[in-house]
């Protein structure tokens, strides 16, 4: 007769002793997830050029002249190619990634805890989606970010100050609520591993509290998000008007190189309000890890 009891505590105790994290199971497929960031960096790269293109097919069309309006068409052609080709390549492998982690995980969790179980399914779920769809636009917003900043400081100094201080300032109001919003994310996930208990149970008193905190923690979130948001997106629509106050009045500039200008500057306030949005889901992520491998 098998002892299932024994079995358990046996695979419990090697689990617990080889400690496996996230990092371990992620540096199982290094190279493939390497071979993903490189085809990101390409793409990135490509996509920072295209409004310069746009200035410099604008001014040749102006001559006269098609060439530039066929380089643009290139690099567009490229970013298809390349685009496609990751999406294609990175889905499988980190299809691959969570039935390694969700297996690990749980294992790691006892039997009668299934409510536990599907949650944290969920959270691992959240981790593979970050690496599959918002890592490679955090990646494409922070090559253009930096990009943009460095073409910004060639094309005028006083936008590139501008758009400096800016930043500081979004970057701080997302800085000072971060303990806010791990505390938030805390109990939000705390509420989140009772859901199946609360169903099985099929206790309409149970379930409509679970529902209710369940939708508490979320509008917590979601109201912090708002107000992160608006006021950053009222410090970033002040630095767009005067970057345009800023370039018409240096004088003497090619409409090419005005408009090409002004699409960086929109381009960098994209960057600049989007990157603040990834560092609160990362400190979501380091919650949801912290419970993956403290069990």
């Amino acid at each position: 007769m098998i002892d299932k009891e024994k079995i358990w505590k046996r695979i419990r105790k090697r689990l617990d002793t080889e400690k496996t994290t996230i990092r371990a199971i992620l540096l199982e497929f290094k190279w493939k997830l390497i071979f993903i960031f490189i085809l990101i960096l390409m793409e990135s790269a490509i996509e920072l050029l295209i409004p310069l293109f746009i200035g410099f097919a604008i001014d040749d069309a102006l001559q006269g002249s098609y060439w530039g309006a066929v380089q643009l068409g290139i690099l567009g052609t490229l970013i298809i190619l390349i685009g496609g080709g990751r999406r294609f390549f990175d889905s499988r492998i980190y299809a691959k990634v969570y039935r390694r982690l969700g297996n690990e995980t749980l294992l790691k969790i006892e039997e009668n805890q299934s409510s536990v179980k599907t949650a944290r399914l969920g959270m691992i779920n959240e981790i593979v989606e970050f690496l599959e769809n918002s890592f490679p636009v955090l990646i494409s917003n922070s090559i253009a970010m930096i990009g943009v900043v460095i073409i910004l400081a060639s094309l005028n100094t006083q936008v590139f100050i501008t758009g400096l201080v800016a930043t500081f300032f979004v970057f701080l109001i997302y800085f000072l609520t971060r303990k806010r919003t791990t505390y938030l994310n805390s109990a939000y996930n705390n509420e989140f591993e009772k859901q199946v208990n609360v169903i099985t149970t099929n206790n309409k008193g149970l379930l409509a509290s679970h529902l209710k905190n369940m939708m508490k923690w979320n509008i917590k979130l979601s109201d912090l998000e708002v107000f992160n948001f608006s006021i950053s997106w009222l410090v970033l629509m002040g630095f767009l008007v005067l970057s345009i106050v800023l370039s018409v009045s240096a004088g003497n500039v090619a409409y090419g190189a005005l408009f090409s200008l002004i699409i960086y500057v929109f381009q960098y306030i994209e960057s600049v309000i989007t990157l603040p949005v990834f560092y609160q889901n990362w400190l979501r992520l380091k919650e949801i890890k912290w419970r993956l491998e403290n069990l």
